[in-house]
């Protein structure tokens, strides 16, 4: 197990180091100039410009800003972000939190509830119930989730008023304690709900197909031959066999949460990690943009190693050599 863990960290690393590499030239390759857009749109000065690039380095050749890149990566510095020229880390700390809470909130939502109703379906296939959960799953999957999040404003925040627009927390409440909590809450409940119903339909669709899948094996019908009731089948053989799907989709869910939730986060106008990529991308912050594709790495690299391990703990049929 230990041999097999640092074998595949390396391999991660290499992984990492590869996307940072890609990541780097693709962003400096995109067309538009962070200089020119710090300068002015309208009648720049070429001067600044000159200025500007010698500045942030960008007149030299790519390999040579990569390798100055790798040296500040190696000092735990992930640089300075062109627009608000504030600390690239400083930007990411306090957006990345916002962003794993609804992410994670969701996910974990979503798996649950997903699996739970993909099991119940498979378990009376072919019956209203599995034709209408499936109908609606289809439903939901084939619905962008901004349209979503802005029928869920418009219904439970506009109409009904329910629940808040947008934002985190009021800003004019002040509350502090538990009345901070519920009311970040309260703002939480509409974006993790768009998101949980977003992703409810993998879960479902997997779960109900590995389900159904598995009650097909040959193995099955040898254990109804023996006489073992069908809860202990379903219980100790189909369950586990089934639930292996849905751990891979929800591990790379986990991997893609930093930036996964992007459109939602503008719906709502959520403080996270998304719309700093969004923005980043728009006005051309290659040290903010580089660092967000740098941690998006990182967690894929993470999450495939961890999935692989839960796979062993989950079914004993695969054994980590």
């Amino acid at each position: 197990m230990k041999k097999y863990i640092l074998k595949r960290l390396g391999t991660g690393a290499l992984v990492v180091l590869f996307s940072v590499l890609f990541n780097f030239v693709i962003i400096r390759l995109a067309p538009g100039d962070p200089t020119r857009l710090l300068a002015g749109k309208d009648n720049p000065n070429p001067q600044m410009i000159a200025t500007l690039q010698e500045k942030y380095g960008l007149n030299k050749p790519i390999l040579t800003q990569f390798g100055m890149y790798i040296k500040q990566l190696l000092h735990g510095d992930f640089g300075y972000s062109y627009v608000s020229s504030s600390k690239v880390w400083d930007l990411i700390r306090v957006r990345i939190a916002p962003t794993l809470m609804i992410a994670f909130t969701g996910a974990i939502l979503a798996l649950f509830i997903g699996t739970l109703l993909g099991i119940y379906a498979a378990r009376r296939k072919g019956t209203k119930i599995d034709v209408f959960l499936c109908g609606i799953s289809y439903l939901f999957d084939s619905t962008p989730s901004f349209w979503l999040g802005l029928m869920m404003i418009l219904v439970f925040a506009a109409v009904l008023k329910w629940f808040p627009t947008s934002g985190m927390y009021n800003l004019r409440g002040g509350y502090k304690g538990a009345k901070h909590v519920l009311d970040v809450m309260k703002h939480m409940f509409l974006p993790v709900t768009t998101l949980t119903l977003i992703d409810i339909p993998y879960y479902f669709r997997i779960a109900r197909s590995s389900v159904l899948q598995t009650m097909s094996e040959d193995f099955i019908m040898t254990l109804r031959a023996t006489g073992m009731s069908e809860s202990r089948i379903f219980n100790k053989y189909v369950m586990r066999n089934a639930i292996i799907p849905t751990i891979t989709v929800f591990g790379i869910t986990l991997a893609y949460m930093i930036t996964g939730v992007a459109m939602i986060e503008i719906v709502f106008a959520w403080p996270g990690m998304g719309r700093l990529m969004l923005d980043s991308i728009t006005k051309r912050d290659y040290p903010t943009l580089s660092a967000i594709y740098l941690l998006l790495s990182i967690s894929v690299a993470v999450m495939m190693i961890v999935v692989d391990l839960v796979y062993a703990w989950v079914d004993p049929r695969i054994r980590v050599e």
